[in-house]
């Protein structure tokens, strides 16, 4: 199993690498193996194509995010926010691939269940519409998107104090709306 480990991770720094230097699409498999002097067999016996190296990067970076979250839902906003900010080049690139496959659509099937847990929580009710499940996290994933592929993509702590203020307010006006009582700060 560590060899296992060992092996993805050098497939994934030899991606990481190549990303730098040229666009996702003009990366092929036999690139990154050459950078990491394995051969395709390696390749193809952890991975099925380059997608599934870029989404495994994703699910192994994030699990050890998941694992380190404190309990704040912001806190966790935050650590997810500044690490996209300070993998920006590899996510750029990342995420502008689209279709099957793609990291976009692994990143909303990660959401998903995560976002109808929280919103379970929220709402109390156990049947969440999946309908609100999908707004949400497109919500969240065209905004993380946007704001990545901005030419002048702000700071990490700068784009999470627009969503607080943001959510913040349109909650409050949710609230004054449904003639509910709510106390301005977070």
């Amino acid at each position: 199993m560590a060899d296992s480990n060992i092996t993805k991770k050098a497939l994934a720094a030899a991606l990481r690498e190549l990303l730098e230097e040229s666009s996702f699409e003009k990366v092929n498999v036999a690139q990154i193996c050459e950078r990491c002097g394995m051969n395709r067999k390696s390749f193809y016996y952890h991975f099925k194509d380059k997608y599934d190296l870029v989404n495994w990067i994703f699910d192994t970076d994030f699990i050890a995010l998941v694992q380190k979250s404190p309990d704040d839902r912001w806190s966790f906003l935050e650590m997810v926010c500044f690490y996209f900010y300070e993998n920006r080049n590899f996510y750029r690139k990342a995420l502008k691939v689209k279709g099957q496959n793609s990291l976009s659509e692994h990143f909303r099937e990660f959401l998903q269940p995560l976002l109808h847990d929280h919103l379970q929580k929220i709402i109390g009710k156990d049947d969440v519409h999946p309908m609100c499940i999908d707004f949400i996290s497109d919500s969240f994933l065209c905004a993380i998107e946007r704001w990545l592929m901005s030419s002048d993509c702000m700071p990490a702590d700068q784009f999470i104090a627009i969503l607080k203020s943001l959510t913040q307010s349109v909650s409050i006006e949710v609230c004054r709306n449904m003639n509910l009582s709510v106390s301005p700060n977070p």
